[in-house]
């Protein structure tokens, strides 16, 4: 994986690569979204709402990208520049014969349907398959967020079973349906780089 890129830049997006620079705005949309996210998520430590909270994950997240075991992105519009509007990560990166990581994504609720996720996710499956050498991507969605397993068919994810009990949101524990994607064009015998 060579080094990270500080942004990724779309038609209508820019992708900040997370930084404790951003404690401020990420922690305004934590905030702005603990409600609408609630459902999807696993409960959250009142520290995930403060700017302090937020520096501190962040400096974590920093840490774990240069480590090359994370990826994490900020997303903001064009018109917009300082303010957040949703988050992609990719973490668990395993390398060897594994050689995947796992996909989670979240966006502002005032933005959802104006296809700024989709927009997002393809440079970032695009920087995941090629400058990161990812062989494949896993996402785990629940059940019942048809919204975000028809994206994530849309980019090309295949649903591979259900995770049932996968994890305790929302007040109880909840079932996943299990999606993954694979580096398009990767040889069936291409060893892990």
């Amino acid at each position: 994986m060579t080094a990270p890129p500080v942004e990724l830049l779309t038609a209508r997006l820019s992708l900040r690569a997370s930084d404790p620079a951003l404690a401020e705005t990420t922690a305004d949309y934590y905030r702005r979204n603990r409600e609408a996210h609630a459902r999807w998520s696993p409960p959250q430590a009142d520290a995930m709402f403060s700017v302090d909270g937020q520096r501190e994950r962040l400096a974590g997240t920093a840490a774990a990208i240069g480590a090359g075991t994370l990826v994490g992105w900020w997303l903001f519009a064009h018109e917009a520049p300082h303010h957040a509007i949703g988050q992609i990560h990719l973490s668990q990166i395993a390398r060897g014969p594994f050689c995947n990581a796992m996909l989670g994504y979240s966006i502002d609720a005032a933005h959802e349907g104006r296809g700024l996720m989709r927009e997002a996710l393809e440079a970032v499956l695009a920087d995941a398959f090629g400058r990161v050498g990812l062989h494949r991507l896993q996402a785990n969605v629940r059940p019942e967020n048809l919204r975000s397993l028809a994206l994530l068919q849309r980019l090309g994810f295949e649903r591979e079973g259900l995770a049932r009990e996968y994890l305790f949101i929302d007040g109880g524990w909840r079932d996943h349906v299990m999606t993954a994607k694979r580096a398009p064009g990767w040889p069936a015998d291409r060893a892990p780089t």
